[in-house]
């Protein structure tokens, strides 16, 4: 229950990617910015007065600073040279975005954590629901049949909620991993470029934001001061958050796929552990990211 959090948002929000990416698009906007697509990078060259940066089409920019915000795969990072220590999962997910009917709320997130394995559903604005679920072998493209499935053997049960349609759906597996320096000299790093992690408790983006936010201060003071030093304290900063949220992620990732022999021990713990105000309380601080502030 989040509403009893010291803050002006006391709820969580489930919107898809697009629609955030738009608010920020048009936030920028208003402020004269722009985003250039598509435009791939492909060198990164510091010295001691800026940054090159070279593009595929042939353009160059000359900067003070990289700021390296390109995701898992950052060009960025592996231009500056820093190290991305961490690992995978095993297992496989299944992702889809379906049509459901039936006996389904619309107004809050439900994890079946079932001795056949742990599913999640959540609702999206239009009617859809996202549905996860840790999947020996999942399919590349989550049919009809596959989602109701899962639905009937790992959460609702037989006939309670039928599957109309999959909008969208795909598999993808978990890595954990996080930058072992968020600057290299004129290069920084903020989001998937700095931090990767299990989408367990929905923490990502906030992180990532906050990261934007932390570095935009920081950045600021440097070009206005001439010294350089806030910029190492946000690496010094952001970076163990970063590591607390893989922490928790690991924990909740490596839970939701245990072996199916202890799940049912694991069921009744997390049922236990539920009725305590304290590990409730606890859990949607460190969930909602006040925590990461």
């Amino acid at each position: 229950d989040f509403s009893t959090l010291p803050t002006r948002y006391p709820y969580s929000l489930m919107v898809p990617q697009c629609t955030t990416e738009q608010v920020l698009l048009d936030r920028l906007a208003e402020h004269g910015g722009k985003v250039i697509r598509p435009k791939t990078l492909t060198g990164v060259r510091q010295d001691a007065h800026g940054v090159t940066a070279q593009f595929e089409d042939g353009d160059v920019i000359r900067a003070r600073y990289v700021v390296g915000a390109d995701g898992m795969h950052s060009v960025v990072r592996e231009q500056a040279g820093i190290g991305f220590s961490g690992g995978q999962y095993g297992q496989s997910f299944a992702l889809a975005d379906v049509r459901l009917t039936g006996d389904v709320a619309d107004d809050e997130v439900v994890l079946f954590w079932a001795a056949t394995g742990l599913t999640v559903v959540a609702p999206l604005p239009g009617g859809t629901y996202r549905i996860v679920a840790p999947v020996d072998e999942a399919p590349e493209e989550p049919s009809v049949a596959f989602v109701q499935h899962l639905l009937d053997t790992r959460a609702f049960g037989p006939g309670r909620v039928t599957v109309t349609g999959v909008e969208w759906g795909s598999r993808f597996r978990v890595h954990h991993r996080v930058a072992e320096s968020y600057r290299a000299g004129r290069v920084l790093l903020a989001g998937d470029a700095a931090h990767v992690h299990s989408p367990a408790g929905g923490q990502g983006m906030n992180l990532g934001i906050q990261d934007a936010l932390a570095l935009s201060a920081a950045l600021a003071t440097a070009l206005a001061t001439e010294r350089d030093g806030a910029l190492d304290e946000y690496s010094a900063t952001r970076r163990p958050l970063a590591q607390q949220v893989v922490t928790l992620t690991d924990r909740l990732t490596r839970l939701a796929t245990l072996p199916a022999p202890v799940r049912p021990i694991r069921n009744l713990a997390i049922g236990l552990a539920g009725r305590v105000p304290a590990v409730r309380n606890q859990l949607a601080w460190r969930l909602s990211g006040l925590s990461n502030r």
